[in-house]
């Protein structure tokens, strides 16, 4: 949108993706007006309904633009900032521009142009939840409220990973990406992307999903904040950060972060030997049973929990792996060893077709197995080698964490 465009939209006034509202300002920078409170409310309106535009600076009465002292852009910045991160839950990304725009004499006024992208999330403000309707923001009631959440994926009746990302285009998937996913006789790559679900259509524009995004850009956390996996190795046996021996943050597609966290235990993991007749390792976990164990946390993850990651725990005696997200209705801790039920049924199915592997140690070739043997693998290899059946525990209906033993070292070891 140029500048007339925009100043059009100022003079017709405000509608149900347009909001206006002037700053008033203290002598010492101190915001009068709006009040944090309302504005969070204004903000997450948007945020649950199509999304819009939010301009400071321009009086939502009269559309006079007032404009905000030029010295005082980067505080009302921050406060900006403070609000979308302290006042709404889960905290609201948006794009902020710094125009100048004319004022009724002609002379031009600096303002802050918002723009609240449609959320993935529902968003509580200040005072409540809140959509916007026509000019104005309303109460959304009991039964609106459950229907948005539904909508949102957040009650798990929608397919969160078939949901469309805001403010992602098709121009943002990475094309070599993209690649494995096209085959030459089935259709134009549009047509076949959106049937793996990886693009919808939106008012005639091809928008990524949330599986597209995973899969297919090179850094998903910047529209899925937190889709990566945080990898610490300590010396001892407990989270001690002065024990800390390696730690790294794990990002990019999905079968990258797989790749680098099963690299990352390769790396920190002992392997002592005994030398009679000939070599033989005494490596400390069965590397199949733990690419087994990241790929689950990695495709069964809840990835609308926007504040957790997965989690990697080396210790002394025992491997951690963290996976947000409550087991998926129909599944217990007693019944995953012998029923599959991915909560992300299209990155399981893409996962089992799409990613072949060529690495013999790790005992399948594919990422995923679609007979859902998985846990009864992990379980079994692990407890052959650690001689201690592995540990599932769901932590607080908030995420599932899985405990590999490690195998002791023998009592004559080289090293």
């Amino acid at each position: 949108m140029n500048i007339e465009q925009l100043l059009q939209r100022i003079r017709l006034g405000e509608d149900s993706m347009l909001e206006l509202k002037q700053l008033v300002l203290r002598d010492e920078g101190k915001t009068i007006e709006p009040h944090p409170d309302g504005l969070s409310d204004e903000l997450a309106a948007l945020a649950n309904a199509k999304g819009g535009l939010l301009i400071l600076g321009v009086d939502d009465k009269t559309r006079e633009i007032s404009g905000i002292a030029i010295n005082q852009l980067d505080r009302v910045e921050a406060w900006l900032t403070a609000i979308c991160n302290d006042r709404i839950k889960p905290p609201l990304h948006v794009n902020t521009r710094h125009l100048e725009l004319p004022d009724a004499k002609g002379a031009l006024q600096p303002v802050i142009v918002v723009e609240v992208p449609q959320s993935l999330w529902v968003h509580q403000s200040a005072n409540g939840y809140f959509r916007r309707v026509g000019h104005a923001k309303r109460a959304l009631p009991p039964d609106a409220l459950a229907r948005l959440f539904q909508q949102r994926s957040q009650a798990r009746i929608i397919r969160f990973e078939e949901q469309e990302v805001p403010d992602c285009h098709f121009d943002d998937l990475d094309a070599l990406l993209l690649r494995r996913f096209i085959k030459a006789d089935q259709g134009d790559a549009a047509t076949q992307l959106r049937r793996l679900h990886l693009l919808t259509l939106r008012d005639g524009e091809l928008i990524p999903t949330v599986a597209g995004v995973l899969l297919c850009t090179l850094n998903p956390a910047r529209w899925l904040r937190n889709s990566e996996i945080i990898a610490v190795a300590h010396a001892g046996v407990r989270n001690d950060p002065n024990d800390q021996m390696d730690a790294l943050e794990i990002q990019g597609p999905l079968d990258r972060q797989i790749a680098d966290a099963l690299h990352f235990v390769r790396r920190n993991m002992k392997t002592p030997a005994r030398k009679h007749l000939g070599r033989i390792d005494y490596p400390q976990y069965h590397l199949g049973a733990v690419f087994e164990a990241i790929v689950n946390a990695v495709a069964h993850r809840d990835y609308s929990l926007h504040a957790q990651r997965i989690r990697l725990f080396m210790f002394a005696d025992r491997l951690e792996i963290h996976s947000p997200g409550a087991l998926p209705n129909t599944l217990s801790l007693e019944s995953m060893r012998a029923l599959s039920v991915p909560r992300n049924e299209i990155l399981a199915s893409l996962f089992s077709r799409y990613y072949p592997l060529d690495d013999p140690a790790l005992g399948k070739s594919y990422l995923m197995d679609r007979r859902g043997f998985g846990v009864e693998m992990i379980l079994r290899e692990s407890e052959k080698l650690s001689g201690k059946q592995p540990l599932y525990q769901s932590i607080g209906d908030m995420e599932l964490c899985l405990t590999l033993y490690a195998q002791q070292a023998p009592a004559e070891e080289t090293a």
